[in-house]
């Protein structure tokens, strides 16, 4: 890389981390270039050489956090042991919620309310399956009894099977596609849960109430411990 290169590298990842910081202290709709300007010490009009708009910082703040919540979640499932799918369910689980605890504002931005006015591109997406794919691709290589199904749901996680089998997993059957999207749900959903205060006074403790969680909509998934 050129000086010039270098020099662009690096102020642009001062302004995504003005960016991430303000996440955690206002929240992703209060999120203005020029206060990120003002927080790398530039003035509102340089910033817009390096991002070309509140909704492109948006964007690639999204690109960026969900590439590094799903490499978490893949490393942990990764260092598993292989024969093992329920620790390498619960593996993959905890990452997840590791991750999101330690990243308040940033999980507000990926699994929060939307921004008014914003609408994520078609970019993001290869990012913010990475975790489902995980667990998908755990529930595959499982081969579990999910048991009886709650309902004919053949047809709508047809796009869901078809995306996990295009990329390279074994074809599940439909009822497995249907528990991993209910576990992808109920385990970001527990999160949330936990990080916006529904938990207080519910559970003594969220990292325990989590894994049990985690364990069941394994189970429910066909994924039962070795």
């Amino acid at each position: 890389m050129s000086a010039r290169e270098i020099a662009r590298t690096e102020i642009t990842r001062r302004i995504h981390a003005a960016a991430r910081e303000r996440l955690g202290a206002e929240g992703p709709a209060a999120l203005s270039l020029r206060a990120v300007a003002r927080d790398v010490g530039m003035v509102s009009s340089a910033v817009y050489r390096y991002v070309e708009s509140r909704d492109a910082l948006l964007t690639a703040l999204l690109v960026e956090c969900y590439d590094e919540l799903g490499a978490a979640v893949e490393q942990a499932e990764s260092d598993a042991p292989r024969t093992d799918h329920a620790a390498r369910w619960l593996a993959a689980c905890r990452a997840a919620r590791t991750w999101c605890v330690e990243h308040p504002g940033e999980f507000a931005l990926l699994y929060g309310t939307p921004v008014p006015g914003y609408a994520a591109p078609q970019d993001t997406v290869e990012p913010a399956i990475r975790v489902v794919l995980v667990l998908a691709g755990i529930a595959a290589e499982a081969g579990g009894d999910p048991g009886p199904p709650v309902s004919d749901v053949a047809a709508v996680v047809a796009p869901a099977r078809a995306a996990v089998v295009q990329r390279g997993f074994p074809a599940p059957a439909p009822e497995v596609v249907a528990r991993t999207l209910m576990a992808w749900s109920g385990l970001f959903g527990s999160i949330s849960f936990e990080l916006f205060g529904h938990l207080h006074n519910a559970v003594s403790d969220p990292a325990d109430w989590f894994d049990a969680v985690a364990a069941r909509l394994g189970a429910d998934a066909g994924i039962v411990p070795a």
